[in-house]
């Protein structure tokens, strides 16, 4: 079923593997096109534009943008018992995770007299955003909403589409999700028009301020990526989240069986979805592909697997040894990570690039989606080479307080002027030089 990539006694450059390796082609640029109207025309006419675009795309128009406190209430109290509990736990394990992020104030003593704090101040106000399309995700506004509030954001608004089905307002395990973390605001919104809301802020069908955000997190489709890029600098991002990956670096000893379910587990996310086998086993390949005969035909989303899984973005790659698969899964950079090697904790070690590792037989993904405590908001398309999942620090923001004592500038002014001098601006060291001038104010 899979596509193969023969790499075995080759040995490519990292640009020879990353236009050699499966990967999904998202062109966000090409969308940005679709999207500069509506983020224009939510700039222009606010909550009316929203509403005729969910009006347009989502075929259901809300009375109004904001969910009434009494249905985040409602939905939490007719939630499934079991699904309660899975998500109380997932909250506990995010939130014991996260807690341990949190950074502490640094002073650092340069001279005498002279100290530069790094304080960390968290964004104002979020906005997150849990997708709807597809499927439904509580399980992003827990990953989504732990870290911001650990970071100690004063004001959050989760942002989600509104469903036909259910009158216009979110799926209630949404709801109910943020009514256990506490959120209170929610908006009925998806898309590109959502983020524009967020971004410009407006005024409710009933009156209601619609606050605007400093910055906004979460996934969506190439849309809501687009409107994310059109819209950086208005509002802080997180990322341009593409669709969902997974590689597995396996050889041998790994279990067929676990390894295919778990690349369906991530091809059933969307057609886009990318499910990419590092390999040194051709035994192990062929293996998989044996049991993804039999479990996709099984699985319940089988149509949306099977593309996914015969997409140019999924595949096998096939490597001589487990330290060729590891410069592979590195040039990869895949958004999520399994190792499924003997000695896979001394193997996860060695990765450098990844957006989350899972080390051996009993740590799939969807661990990781759910209840590691974790998080499961990462980069994709491989900017795991570059940037980090969500996190605390996500929302933090460094600011350096420099406090100088008149003898502490006075021992590095001719520095400072020397400097000054040489990149030629000067009236950097006159602001220096006035403060110890005969007669300065």
């Amino acid at each position: 079923m899979l596509n193969r990539t023969d790499l075995r006694g080759k040995v490519p450059s990292a640009a020879e593997l990353r236009t050699t390796l499966p990967r999904a082609e998202i062109d966000v640029d090409a969308a940005l096109h679709r999207v500069r109207p509506v983020v224009e025309a939510v700039r222009d006419r606010g909550v009316e534009a929203v509403l005729q675009y969910t009006e347009q795309f989502d075929r259901v128009r809300p009375s109004t943008v904001r969910v009434p406190a009494a249905e985040l209430n409602k939905a939490l109290a007719e939630l499934d018992p079991a699904v309660r509990a899975a998500l109380e736990e997932a909250i506990a394990r995010a939130r014991k995770v996260h807690a341990d992020q949190r950074r502490a104030d640094v002073t650092t003593k340069v001279a005498e007299g002279g100290t530069v704090t790094e304080r960390w101040v968290p964004v104002e106000r979020v906005g997150l955003y849990a997708p709807g399309g597809l499927a439904v995700y509580p399980s992003s506004v827990v990953m989504n909403v732990v870290p911001a509030q650990a970071a100690g954001v004063g004001s959050l608004v989760l942002c989600t589409p509104p469903q036909a089905e259910f009158g216009g307002r979110p799926h209630p395990a949404t709801l109910a999700a943020a009514a256990l973390l506490g959120v209170d605001e929610v908006w009925a919104a998806g898309g590109a028009q959502a983020v524009a809301l967020m971004a410009y802020g407006g005024t409710d069908t009933d009156g209601g301020e619609l606050a605007p955000v400093d910055m906004v997190t979460g996934p969506g489709n190439i849309y809501l990526t687009a409107a994310k890029r059109m819209l950086r600098g208005i509002i802080g991002i997180d990322s341009e989240a593409g669709p969902t990956e997974i590689a597995i670096l396996a050889d041998e000893t790994a279990d067929a069986g676990h390894v295919a379910a778990d690349l369906i587990s991530q091809a059933e996310h969307d057609t886009l979805a990318a499910s990419v086998l590092v390999t040194t086993s051709p035994e192990l390949a062929d293996a998989v592909d044996r049991e993804l005969d039999s479990r996709v035909a099984a699985t319940k989303h089988t149509e949306r697997v099977g593309e996914a899984l015969r997409g140019k973005q999924s595949g096998v790659v096939l490597v001589s040894t487990v330290d060729d698969g590891l410069k592979v899964v590195d040039a990869y950079a895949a958004e999520h990570l399994e190792i499924q090697t003997a000695n896979a904790r001394e193997v996860a070690a060695r990765v450098r690039n990844a957006g989350a590792v899972f080390v051996g037989p009993y740590a799939p993904v969807s661990l990781g989606d759910y209840c590691a405590g974790s998080n499961h908001v990462l980069p994709t398309g491989g900017f795991a080479r570059h940037s980090s999942g969500l996190s605390v620090q996500s929302f933090l923001r460094g600011i350096h307080v420099i406090d100088y004592s008149e003898q502490a500038l006075r021992e590095v002014a001719d520095k400072v002027v020397a400097l000054a001098n040489a990149e030629d601006l000067p009236a950097h060291g006159e602001a220096v030089t006035a403060r110890f001038t005969r007669g300065a104010s």
